[in-house]
């Protein structure tokens, strides 16, 4: 199934793989493709860094669920309603979130940059950590990757993203998106970094 191309949709297509992600998973001390990360820390990456750019940004809080150290599924799913709820409502679309590093941006097209990406990328760590189905949509990989390849340096520079991963120069766009933002597609098995 392609994704769609409107925010709340997309991230109800996302997150709804993600979720189905995070009730697969049966270790959450898994170790992750994300060096020093579990399962766990993948869950509690994307509940907790949203929050507090929302809050600044566009005055929005997200309704807070449990703890993910005490229930990460919940913690999870509470999270994802809130976003899809703020991306639901009518009046998102005439919001902005503003941030030094980012500027001005409609709100939904914020959330939908930065946030559902993030969730379609870590969906592979999750899915690769605990031994669940890892294929991430195509278009989207090629759709992300275009437009990462086009701010390398910038991204390169946040802090944000690992050193490229050589992978062979016939492999699929997924491969391709994950060596670009430093993950072992291969994982865990060793890699080579480019300098």
């Amino acid at each position: 199934m392609a994704l769609s191309d409107h925010p709340a949709e997309r991230h109800r297509q996302i997150a709804g793989l993600f979720t189905d992600r995070v009730r697969g998973t049966r270790s959450w001390d898994a170790p992750s493709p994300v060096a020093g990360w579990t399962a766990r820390d993948v869950v509690r990456h994307l509940v907790e860094w949203l929050p507090a750019l929302l809050t600044s940004g566009a005055d929005v809080d997200l309704p807070r669920g449990p703890s993910v150290d005490d229930d990460p599924v919940a913690a999870w799913q509470t999270h994802r309603d809130g976003v899809q709820a703020v991306l639901d409502d009518p009046e998102t679309a005439h919001r902005k979130l503003t941030n030094p590093h980012i500027g001005s941006l409609p709100l939904d097209t914020a959330i939908d940059q930065f946030y559902t990406a993030d969730v379609f990328m870590h969906t592979w760590d999750l899915s690769r950590a605990t031994g669940q189905d890892d294929r991430l949509d195509p278009g989207f990989c090629a759709r992300l990757l275009a437009g990462m390849e086009e701010i390398e340096q910038v991204l390169r520079s946040s802090g944000q993203y690992g050193a490229r991963i050589r992978v062979p120069d016939d492999a699929d766009v997924q491969t391709r998106l994950l060596g670009f933002i430093g993950r072992n597609p291969f994982w865990p098995e060793p890699v080579s970094r480019t300098p």
